[in-house]
Protein backbone atom coordinates (compact mmCIF):
# COMPACT_ATOMS: atom_id res chain seq x y z
CA UNK A 1 0.00 0.00 0.00
CA UNK A 2 2.93 2.39 0.67
CA UNK A 3 4.27 2.88 -2.51
CA UNK A 4 7.70 4.67 -2.99
CA UNK A 5 7.76 8.17 -4.52
CA UNK A 6 10.27 7.96 -7.42
CA UNK A 7 11.66 11.29 -5.88
CA UNK A 8 14.41 10.36 -3.37
CA UNK A 9 14.38 12.57 -0.89
CA UNK A 10 15.78 11.70 2.45
CA UNK A 11 15.10 13.21 5.61
CA UNK A 12 17.42 12.51 8.21
CA UNK A 13 14.50 13.57 10.47
CA UNK A 14 10.68 14.12 10.97
CA UNK A 15 9.55 16.63 13.55
CA UNK A 16 6.16 14.42 12.94
CA UNK A 17 7.69 11.35 14.91
CA UNK A 18 8.64 13.84 18.05
CA UNK A 19 5.21 14.88 17.61
CA UNK A 20 3.74 11.03 17.82
CA UNK A 21 6.15 10.08 20.16
CA UNK A 22 5.70 12.66 22.87
CA UNK A 23 1.22 11.80 22.23
CA UNK A 24 2.47 8.88 23.02
CA UNK A 25 4.08 9.62 26.04
CA UNK A 26 1.71 11.81 27.23
CA UNK A 27 -1.39 9.13 26.99
CA UNK A 28 0.70 7.22 29.24
CA UNK A 29 1.05 9.51 31.78
CA UNK A 30 -2.51 10.02 31.83
CA UNK A 31 -3.73 6.67 31.82
CA UNK A 32 -1.09 5.17 34.00
CA UNK A 33 -1.36 8.14 37.19
CA UNK A 34 -5.10 8.26 37.71
CA UNK A 35 -5.54 9.54 41.43
CA UNK A 36 -7.39 5.88 41.74
CA UNK A 37 -7.89 2.81 40.05
CA UNK A 38 -11.21 2.54 41.59
CA UNK A 39 -12.05 5.61 39.59
CA UNK A 40 -11.60 5.73 36.14
CA UNK A 41 -13.26 6.71 32.40
CA UNK A 42 -13.38 3.28 30.58
CA UNK A 43 -11.68 4.41 27.86
CA UNK A 44 -8.91 5.32 29.81
CA UNK A 45 -8.48 1.39 30.80
CA UNK A 46 -7.19 -1.36 28.89
CA UNK A 47 -9.68 -4.03 27.70
CA UNK A 48 -10.62 -6.37 30.25
CA UNK A 49 -9.42 -9.62 28.43
CA UNK A 50 -10.01 -9.46 24.45
CA UNK A 51 -11.35 -6.37 22.67
CA UNK A 52 -9.82 -2.84 22.02
CA UNK A 53 -9.63 0.29 23.61
CA UNK A 54 -7.58 4.02 23.27
CA UNK A 55 -5.78 2.78 25.87
CA UNK A 56 -4.55 -0.24 24.49
CA UNK A 57 -2.93 1.93 21.57
CA UNK A 58 -0.38 3.50 23.73
CA UNK A 59 2.16 0.76 24.71
CA UNK A 60 2.20 -0.67 20.48
CA UNK A 61 2.55 3.25 19.58
CA UNK A 62 5.59 3.05 21.23
CA UNK A 63 7.22 0.12 19.40
CA UNK A 64 6.01 0.92 16.44
CA UNK A 65 8.02 4.58 16.70
CA UNK A 66 10.76 2.80 17.49
CA UNK A 67 10.77 1.31 14.19
CA UNK A 68 10.20 4.27 12.32
CA UNK A 69 13.28 5.79 13.67
CA UNK A 70 15.74 3.12 13.04
CA UNK A 71 15.89 3.75 9.10
CA UNK A 72 16.99 7.07 10.29
CA UNK A 73 19.58 6.22 12.62
CA UNK A 74 20.45 2.73 10.65
CA UNK A 75 20.02 4.39 7.31
CA UNK A 76 23.84 4.12 5.78
CA UNK A 77 23.50 0.49 6.89
CA UNK A 78 20.71 -0.52 5.16
CA UNK A 79 21.24 1.51 2.20
CA UNK A 80 23.53 -1.41 1.53
CA UNK A 81 26.99 -0.79 3.41
CA UNK A 82 28.07 -3.35 6.08
CA UNK A 83 27.47 -2.52 9.52
CA UNK A 84 30.49 -2.16 11.50
CA UNK A 85 31.18 -3.76 14.54
CA UNK A 86 30.76 -1.01 16.65
CA UNK A 87 27.01 -0.53 15.16
CA UNK A 88 25.98 -3.82 16.56
CA UNK A 89 27.85 -2.65 19.84
CA UNK A 90 25.68 0.48 20.06
CA UNK A 91 22.50 -1.49 19.70
CA UNK A 92 23.64 -3.74 22.12
CA UNK A 93 24.15 -1.05 24.23
CA UNK A 94 21.29 0.71 23.89
CA UNK A 95 19.13 -2.33 24.84
CA UNK A 96 20.87 -3.63 27.85
CA UNK A 97 20.34 -0.03 29.23
CA UNK A 98 16.60 -0.21 27.89
CA UNK A 99 16.65 -3.53 29.61
CA UNK A 100 18.40 -2.76 33.07
CA UNK A 101 16.26 0.76 33.68
CA UNK A 102 13.21 -2.00 33.52
CA UNK A 103 14.42 -3.85 36.13
CA UNK A 104 15.32 -1.09 38.17
CA UNK A 105 12.17 0.62 38.00
CA UNK A 106 10.49 -3.10 38.87
CA UNK A 107 12.79 -3.63 41.72
CA UNK A 108 12.93 0.50 43.05
CA UNK A 109 11.73 1.30 46.37
CA UNK A 110 11.48 -2.84 47.43
CA UNK A 111 14.42 -4.28 46.67
CA UNK A 112 13.18 -7.85 46.63
CA UNK A 113 15.54 -9.42 44.03
CA UNK A 114 14.92 -12.69 44.51
CA UNK A 115 11.47 -12.39 42.97
CA UNK A 116 11.52 -9.14 41.09
CA UNK A 117 9.75 -9.19 37.98
CA UNK A 118 11.98 -9.63 35.26
CA UNK A 119 9.96 -8.47 32.36
CA UNK A 120 8.37 -5.31 31.92
CA UNK A 121 7.57 -2.42 29.34
CA UNK A 122 11.50 -1.11 29.16
CA UNK A 123 12.54 -4.41 28.84
CA UNK A 124 10.01 -5.42 25.88
CA UNK A 125 11.19 -2.50 23.74
CA UNK A 126 14.40 -2.93 24.83
CA UNK A 127 13.83 -6.81 23.61
CA UNK A 128 12.00 -6.12 20.16
CA UNK A 129 14.30 -3.34 19.54
CA UNK A 130 17.31 -5.56 19.78
CA UNK A 131 15.89 -8.27 17.27
CA UNK A 132 14.41 -6.11 15.02
CA UNK A 133 17.76 -4.13 14.49
CA UNK A 134 19.28 -7.73 13.76
CA UNK A 135 17.16 -8.48 11.30
CA UNK A 136 16.85 -5.15 9.36
CA UNK A 137 20.57 -5.42 9.20
CA UNK A 138 21.20 -8.88 7.78
CA UNK A 139 17.33 -9.60 6.08
CA UNK A 140 16.40 -8.29 2.66
CA UNK A 141 13.04 -6.59 2.70
CA UNK A 142 11.34 -9.21 1.19
CA UNK A 143 12.73 -11.62 3.84
CA UNK A 144 11.81 -9.35 6.53
CA UNK A 145 8.53 -9.71 5.45
CA UNK A 146 8.26 -13.29 5.56
CA UNK A 147 9.56 -13.49 8.51
CA UNK A 148 7.06 -11.40 9.71
CA UNK A 149 4.24 -13.45 8.52
CA UNK A 150 5.83 -16.74 9.89
CA UNK A 151 6.02 -15.07 13.85
CA UNK A 152 2.69 -14.33 13.09
CA UNK A 153 0.97 -16.81 11.82
CA UNK A 154 3.66 -19.29 13.91
CA UNK A 155 2.22 -17.40 17.26
CA UNK A 156 -1.23 -18.01 16.45
CA UNK A 157 -0.63 -21.88 15.83
CA UNK A 158 1.33 -22.18 19.00
CA UNK A 159 -1.24 -20.38 21.07
CA UNK A 160 -4.03 -22.09 19.46
CA UNK A 161 -2.84 -25.46 19.14
CA UNK A 162 -0.13 -26.68 21.67
CA UNK A 163 -1.48 -28.01 24.77
CA UNK A 164 -0.80 -26.44 27.82
CA UNK A 165 -0.88 -28.92 31.20
CA UNK A 166 -4.21 -28.61 32.93
CA UNK A 167 -5.65 -26.47 30.27
CA UNK A 168 -5.50 -28.17 26.92
CA UNK A 169 -5.23 -26.64 23.56
CA UNK A 170 -6.39 -22.90 22.40
CA UNK A 171 -7.06 -22.18 26.13
CA UNK A 172 -6.50 -18.01 25.33
CA UNK A 173 -7.21 -17.12 29.31
CA UNK A 174 -4.82 -15.47 31.56
CA UNK A 175 -3.62 -19.11 33.38
CA UNK A 176 -4.04 -21.16 30.63
CA UNK A 177 -2.69 -19.72 27.51
CA UNK A 178 0.64 -21.32 25.89
CA UNK A 179 2.92 -18.24 26.39
CA UNK A 180 2.07 -17.76 30.00
CA UNK A 181 2.95 -21.39 30.29
CA UNK A 182 6.38 -20.23 28.21
CA UNK A 183 7.08 -17.68 30.51
CA UNK A 184 6.56 -19.51 33.95
CA UNK A 185 8.43 -22.64 32.97
CA UNK A 186 11.65 -20.12 32.03
CA UNK A 187 11.11 -17.62 34.38
CA UNK A 188 9.38 -18.69 37.34
CA UNK A 189 6.38 -17.27 38.34
CA UNK A 190 8.06 -15.51 41.24
CA UNK A 191 9.45 -13.05 38.59
CA UNK A 192 6.01 -12.98 36.43
CA UNK A 193 4.04 -9.32 37.29
CA UNK A 194 2.81 -9.62 40.84
CA UNK A 195 4.36 -13.23 41.29
CA UNK A 196 1.42 -14.42 39.55
CA UNK A 197 0.96 -17.00 36.37
CA UNK A 198 0.76 -14.85 33.92
CA UNK A 199 2.77 -11.27 32.46
CA UNK A 200 1.28 -9.20 29.86
CA UNK A 201 4.87 -8.01 28.63
CA UNK A 202 6.35 -11.66 28.72
CA UNK A 203 8.87 -13.84 27.14
CA UNK A 204 6.73 -15.51 24.80
CA UNK A 205 4.62 -12.30 23.53
CA UNK A 206 7.62 -10.22 22.74
CA UNK A 207 7.82 -12.06 19.24
CA UNK A 208 4.96 -10.76 17.73
CA UNK A 209 5.71 -6.79 19.26
CA UNK A 210 9.28 -7.44 17.20
CA UNK A 211 6.66 -7.59 14.31
CA UNK A 212 4.93 -4.37 15.52
CA UNK A 213 8.71 -2.30 15.48
CA UNK A 214 8.91 -4.13 11.90
CA UNK A 215 5.83 -2.30 10.42
CA UNK A 216 7.37 0.58 12.14
CA UNK A 217 10.50 0.30 10.32
CA UNK A 218 9.09 -0.32 6.64
CA UNK A 219 6.90 3.01 7.56
CA UNK A 220 10.43 4.99 8.50
CA UNK A 221 12.15 3.80 5.72
CA UNK A 222 9.18 4.54 2.64
CA UNK A 223 8.66 8.29 4.76
CA UNK A 224 12.47 8.96 4.35
CA UNK A 225 12.47 8.03 0.42
CA UNK A 226 9.13 10.76 0.00
CA UNK A 227 8.71 14.22 -0.63
CA UNK A 228 5.93 15.40 1.75
CA UNK A 229 2.93 15.74 -0.21
CA UNK A 230 -0.49 15.31 0.17
CA UNK A 231 -0.38 11.98 -2.00
CA UNK A 232 2.41 10.88 0.63
CA UNK A 233 0.05 11.68 3.44
CA UNK A 234 -2.81 9.53 1.50
CA UNK A 235 -0.45 6.37 1.59
CA UNK A 236 -0.05 6.12 4.81
CA UNK A 237 -3.89 6.73 5.65
CA UNK A 238 -4.82 3.63 3.05
CA UNK A 239 -2.36 1.65 4.79
CA UNK A 240 -3.50 2.42 8.01
CA UNK A 241 -7.19 1.20 6.88
CA UNK A 242 -6.01 -1.28 5.66
CA UNK A 243 -4.57 -2.86 8.87
CA UNK A 244 -7.76 -1.96 10.93
CA UNK A 245 -9.51 -3.94 8.40
CA UNK A 246 -7.17 -6.60 8.41
CA UNK A 247 -6.24 -6.61 12.05
CA UNK A 248 -10.32 -6.67 12.36
CA UNK A 249 -11.14 -9.48 10.06
CA UNK A 250 -8.07 -11.80 11.83
CA UNK A 251 -9.91 -10.87 14.83
CA UNK A 252 -12.22 -13.50 14.49
CA UNK A 253 -10.04 -16.10 14.34
CA UNK A 254 -7.40 -14.98 16.83
CA UNK A 255 -9.30 -12.57 19.14
CA UNK A 256 -7.62 -8.47 19.45
CA UNK A 257 -6.21 -8.98 22.78
CA UNK A 258 -3.06 -6.43 23.80
CA UNK A 259 -2.45 -8.65 27.10
CA UNK A 260 -1.53 -11.65 24.73
CA UNK A 261 -0.36 -9.23 21.75
CA UNK A 262 -2.16 -11.38 19.43
CA UNK A 263 -1.38 -11.54 16.02
CA UNK A 264 -4.76 -9.85 15.03
CA UNK A 265 -3.89 -6.72 17.93
CA UNK A 266 -0.59 -6.32 16.45
CA UNK A 267 -1.87 -5.45 12.67
CA UNK A 268 -5.30 -3.46 14.26
CA UNK A 269 -2.80 -1.63 16.52
CA UNK A 270 -0.49 -0.50 13.64
CA UNK A 271 -3.51 0.80 11.24
CA UNK A 272 -4.46 3.10 14.13
CA UNK A 273 -0.56 3.74 14.47
CA UNK A 274 -0.69 4.67 10.90
CA UNK A 275 -3.31 6.68 10.55
CA UNK A 276 -2.63 9.14 13.65
CA UNK A 277 1.35 9.18 12.27
CA UNK A 278 -0.19 10.03 8.79
CA UNK A 279 -2.23 12.81 11.04
CA UNK A 280 0.81 14.20 11.95
CA UNK A 281 2.72 14.03 8.76
CA UNK A 282 0.36 15.64 6.87
CA UNK A 283 0.00 18.90 8.89
CA UNK A 284 3.68 19.14 9.99
CA UNK A 285 5.64 17.89 7.02
CA UNK A 286 3.34 18.19 4.03
CA UNK A 287 0.95 21.67 5.09
CA UNK A 288 3.95 23.10 8.11
CA UNK A 289 1.60 23.99 10.39
CA UNK A 290 3.50 23.28 14.17
CA UNK A 291 2.39 25.49 16.70
CA UNK A 292 0.02 22.89 17.99
CA UNK A 293 2.11 20.11 17.86
CA UNK A 294 4.79 22.54 19.87
CA UNK A 295 3.74 20.70 23.68
CA UNK A 296 3.83 17.14 22.33
CA UNK A 297 7.46 17.79 20.42
CA UNK A 298 8.56 18.99 24.08
CA UNK A 299 7.41 15.84 25.29
CA UNK A 300 8.31 13.69 22.51
CA UNK A 301 12.42 14.42 22.61
CA UNK A 302 12.71 13.20 26.49
CA UNK A 303 10.34 10.40 26.46
CA UNK A 304 12.79 8.01 28.42
CA UNK A 305 13.59 10.91 30.74
CA UNK A 306 9.70 11.04 31.32
CA UNK A 307 9.30 7.42 31.05
CA UNK A 308 11.55 6.84 33.67
CA UNK A 309 11.24 10.02 36.19
CA UNK A 310 7.10 9.47 36.16
CA UNK A 311 7.52 5.99 37.46
CA UNK A 312 10.06 6.71 39.97
CA UNK A 313 7.85 9.83 41.29
CA UNK A 314 4.90 7.36 41.34
CA UNK A 315 6.59 4.82 43.27
CA UNK A 316 7.69 7.38 45.78
CA UNK A 317 4.53 8.50 46.22
CA UNK A 318 2.91 5.17 46.67
CA UNK A 319 5.55 3.37 49.20
CA UNK A 320 5.54 6.46 51.15
CA UNK A 321 2.71 7.90 53.66
CA UNK A 322 1.27 10.55 55.45
CA UNK A 323 0.97 9.75 58.66
CA UNK A 324 1.80 6.79 61.09
CA UNK A 325 0.06 3.55 62.06
CA UNK A 326 -1.54 0.78 59.72
CA UNK A 327 -4.32 2.92 58.64
CA UNK A 328 -2.13 5.56 57.17
CA UNK A 329 -2.91 6.63 53.57
CA UNK A 330 0.21 6.36 51.33
CA UNK A 331 1.19 10.33 49.79
CA UNK A 332 -0.63 9.34 46.23
CA UNK A 333 -3.59 8.51 47.63
CA UNK A 334 -3.37 11.14 50.66
CA UNK A 335 -3.16 14.04 47.68
CA UNK A 336 -5.64 12.55 45.66
CA UNK A 337 -8.30 12.26 48.63
CA UNK A 338 -7.24 15.81 50.01
CA UNK A 339 -6.44 18.10 46.87
CA UNK A 340 -9.11 16.76 43.81
CA UNK A 341 -11.93 14.40 45.45
CA UNK A 342 -13.21 16.55 48.20
CA UNK A 343 -13.87 19.03 45.68
CA UNK A 344 -14.19 17.41 42.08
CA UNK A 345 -16.32 14.27 42.88
CA UNK A 346 -14.04 10.48 42.93
CA UNK A 347 -14.21 10.37 39.08
CA UNK A 348 -13.70 13.45 37.88
CA UNK A 349 -11.27 13.93 40.70
CA UNK A 350 -9.19 11.11 39.81
CA UNK A 351 -9.06 12.38 36.24
CA UNK A 352 -8.01 15.69 37.06
CA UNK A 353 -5.37 14.27 39.24
CA UNK A 354 -4.10 12.68 35.88
CA UNK A 355 -4.07 15.61 33.78
CA UNK A 356 -2.78 17.78 36.58
CA UNK A 357 0.45 15.16 36.71
CA UNK A 358 0.68 15.48 33.25
CA UNK A 359 0.92 19.30 32.92
CA UNK A 360 3.84 19.30 36.09
CA UNK A 361 5.58 16.95 33.77
CA UNK A 362 5.64 19.08 30.58
CA UNK A 363 6.82 21.97 32.83
CA UNK A 364 9.75 19.75 33.80
CA UNK A 365 10.29 18.56 29.98
CA UNK A 366 9.83 22.27 28.73
CA UNK A 367 12.60 23.88 31.07
CA UNK A 368 14.58 20.73 29.87
CA UNK A 369 14.16 21.65 26.56
CA UNK A 370 14.58 25.36 26.87
CA UNK A 371 17.96 24.30 28.93
CA UNK A 372 18.75 21.96 25.53
CA UNK A 373 18.86 18.93 28.21
CA UNK A 374 17.92 15.65 26.02
CA UNK A 375 18.06 12.46 27.70
CA UNK A 376 19.57 9.92 24.98
CA UNK A 377 19.92 6.16 25.24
Amino acid sequence: MLKENPVQSKKSRFESLDVFRGMAIAAMILVNNPGSWSHVYPPLLHAEWHGFTPTDLVFPAFLFIVGVAMPFSLGKYIDGSRPARSVYGRILRRSAILFALGLFLNGFYQYDWENIRVMGVLQRISLAYLISSLVVLNLSLRKQMILAVVILLGYQAAMQLIPVPGFGAGNLSAEGNFGAFIDRAILGTQHLLKGGQFDPEGLFSTLPAVVTVLIGYWTGDWMRRQTPEPRSSLNLVLAGLSGLVVGRLWGFGFPINKALWTSSYVIFSAGWCLLILAFCYHLIEVLGRKTWAFPFKVMGLNAIFLFVGSGLVARILLYTHIGTGENAPNTYTWIYENLFQTWAGSLNGSLLFAIVTVLIWWCILYAMYRLNWFLKV
